[in-house]
């Protein structure tokens, strides 16, 4: 049985706040360990990114949405070590 996680392990947003609660893989059954921002049809919707690029584009995101910077960036200092950057 596949692990369930409660954030994505890619840019580790909490999947219950993921539009349907995760991405979908290629059976369109909903994925238990990646967003739909991250994961689409089983696959990455930006496959070339890297760890420390998606920091950066989460943070920017984080921004928008108010938080300060500081709380930004504690929120994305793990990213690198999802389950999709460990092998990297």
């Amino acid at each position: 049985m596949a692990e369930t996680y409660k954030n994505c392990q890619s840019c580790g947003m909490p999947l219950k706040k993921s539009p349907n609660g995760g991405g979908t893989n290629a059976d369109k059954s909903i994925s238990t360990m990646y967003c739909a921002y991250c994961y689409e049809d089983g696959k990455f919707k930006q496959p070339d990114i890297t760890a420390a690029e998606m920091q950066v584009f989460c943070k920017a995101k984080l921004r928008e949405m108010g938080f300060p910077g500081f709380i930004a960036g504690l929120f994305v200092k793990g990213i690198p070590k999802l389950e999709r950057w460990k092998n990297k």
